[in-house]
């Protein structure tokens, strides 16, 4: 008889953690608060090396409406001027 009030207890705790653990993991996150790339670490170190941007597919939008990762918008910054800016973290629309 002991054993079914400390089992109804065990499961309700672990419901309860549970919950709690994947309402985080699932959570929707907010992009707008993360910070703009770094994009001195992409640059090439001469003007004649050729950057090599790895294939992560960790999207950002650029302002021309190209979706890349950071590297890739980085380095079009670099080649292509200031007009070329961070819009947001994403696909582009």
């Amino acid at each position: 008889m002991a054993a079914f009030p400390c089992m109804t207890i065990f499961l309700l705790v672990s419901s309860t953690l549970a919950q709690i653990v994947f309402s985080e993991i699932f959570k929707p996150h907010d992009y707008s608060k993360w910070p703009m790339p770094l994009c001195k670490m992409y640059y090439p170190l001469d003007p004649l090396y050729d950057a090599n941007c790895p294939e992560v597919t960790a999207y950002v939008c650029a302002t021309n409406g190209h979706t890349k990762n950071e590297c890739f918008l980085c380095v079009d910054q670099w080649e292509f001027g200031p007009h070329i800016k961070f819009d947001k973290y994403g696909k582009c629309d």
